[in-house]
């Protein structure tokens, strides 16, 4: 006997083939499919919809949706970066981005997205996902409550720092790296700019302090995520023989009133004592969105301070070096941008056909292979990022070993091994420089983005 379901499930695909530019014919038997927990088929029901109708916000969100179900996240949240960022973004994208952000353990910011998508439409309120948040609004009015998560405020006085008594010392990792600019590949454009900026004045610092030019500075990375922008930062303090502190969100953010102050000043505190110094803010973003979006103080409070110890106000930062990278620079505060501070933005694309090979080299170090064509594949991986490179070699190494493990005898991986893998795999740059692409065209103030547009060879 047929099962109802695959059939009622027949007829709507046949439904949609007859009829593929029906939007809620379309919308229906995807949200059918994710029932069923078959999203990635969802996805693709989707993503053929938005072919006859692009930029549709209802096939955007299931798209969205469809990915996030998947465990997609950055696929998703691509597409909700670019709905939410509209003067009036539907509360659906904004709830749909707090469960984006809450799956990636960016808690703090998903608290943000879900309070702007109940106040937009109340009906959106979901209880259960309150509690995954934390969120207990009830106690957010109890004045005997003794300490409140600085998420859950909104317009408290946070002149000082909170109360609590944190220790002065370092509680990041400073490195010593011994990679050099020599051991990235390609690049060479992205290396001479940071150079310019950062390796020439500490290099001759006497000929710049003749012309009272202080050495210090910074430079803001962006572009595709798992383009290298992390290894430049460490190779950067390699070249100049520095340390090197690496500065993520979670050694900044904390949930008490203050205290994410009070890390961030300790880390510039731990650069300074430890100079030269190159300091690296990954995800910068994360910790500088632009305040005109903030709802809350307490995350005007964070970036005023960022600004304050990026400037030197109470300290010299001579000799301290200040990189960071992000994925999306449109989201940055424009403060960050301002001479002093990362006055230098540098587009680092995917990397070109020489780093593509060097990217390959090092992923196949160690691994039985036979005549591989390194230039050959170079060709077929236009636009493939690091990750995505890397990608395909795992994926030809898992062919191989199911070839052994049925065989009882391993062979060497080949060039033609590795070509079908590329077939396999898909680059992810491509979701990025669809949103980038936007902002470059119709948001690009100064120019900041014309090298994107480069990129694409998109006339301006």
């Amino acid at each position: 006997m047929n099962d109802p379901n695959q059939v009622a499930l027949d007829a709507l695909l046949q439904a949609v083939r007859l009829a593929p530019e029906n939007i809620a014919l379309a919308d229906h038997l995807a949200k059918t499919l994710l029932q069923m927990s078959r999203a990635e088929e969802a996805a693709q029901v989707y993503r053929d919809a938005l072919h006859h109708h692009p930029g549709n916000t209802q096939l955007q969100l299931g798209l969205a949706d469809s990915y996030r179900r998947a465990n997609r996240l950055s696929h998703a949240l691509a597409i909700l970066e670019t709905l939410v960022a509209e003067k009036n973004p539907p509360a659906e994208a904004l709830l749909l981005h707090a469960r984006v952000l809450h799956g990636q353990g960016e808690t703090r910011s998903a608290i943000n997205q879900y309070k702007d998508a109940i106040d937009a439409d109340p009906d959106l309120s979901d209880p259960a996902f309150e509690s995954l948040l934390g969120l207990n609004f009830e106690s957010e009015s109890d004045e005997s409550a003794q300490r409140t998560p600085a998420s859950w405020l909104e317009d408290v006085d946070e002149s000082g720092f909170d109360q609590q008594d944190i220790d002065d010392e370092s509680f990041a990792d400073l490195e010593t790296p011994s990679i050099k600019f020599d051991d990235v590949g390609g690049m060479t454009d992205v290396k001479e700019d940071i150079r310019v900026k950062i390796i020439y004045p500490l290099q001759h610092a006497e000929m710049f302090a003749a012309y009272g030019k202080k050495v210090g500075g910074g430079i803001l990375m962006y572009g595709p995520p798992g383009c290298g922008k992390t290894m430049l930062a460490r190779a950067t303090a390699g070249e100049i023989d520095a340390g090197f502190l690496s500065v993520g969100i979670s050694d900044v953010l904390d949930m008490w009133v203050g205290n994410s102050e009070k890390n961030l000043h300790n880390l510039f505190q731990q650069a300074r004592r430890n100079r030269p110094c190159v300091v690296f803010f990954d995800e910068v973003d994360a910790l500088g969105a632009s305040r005109s979006d903030m709802r809350r103080s307490s995350g005007r409070h964070l970036i005023n301070q960022f600004l304050s110890e990026l400037d030197g106000v109470e300290t010299d930062n001579d000799g301290v070096l200040f990189l960071a990278a992000t994925n999306a620079p449109w989201h940055l505060d424009s403060a960050f941008r301002r001479p002093g501070r990362f006055d230098r933005i540098i587009f680092v694309p995917p990397p070109d056909a020489e780093a593509r090979i060097e990217i390959f080299k090092l992923a196949l170090a160690g691994k039985p292979t036979e005549k591989i064509n390194l230039e050959k594949l170079a060709a077929k991986t236009v636009d493939f990022s690091g990750a995505d490179l890397s990608s395909v070699v795992d994926t030809a190494v898992e062919t191989k070993l199911k070839e052994a493990v049925k065989t009882g005898l391993p062979k060497p991986i080949t060039t033609g091994d590795l070509m079908s893998a590329v077939k396999s795999c898909r680059a992810s740059t491509g979701e990025w420089f669809s949103t980038a692409r936007n902002h470059a065209l119709y948001s690009n103030e100064g120019g900041a983005y014309d090298p994107i547009l480069d990129y694409l060879k998109i006339k301006r």
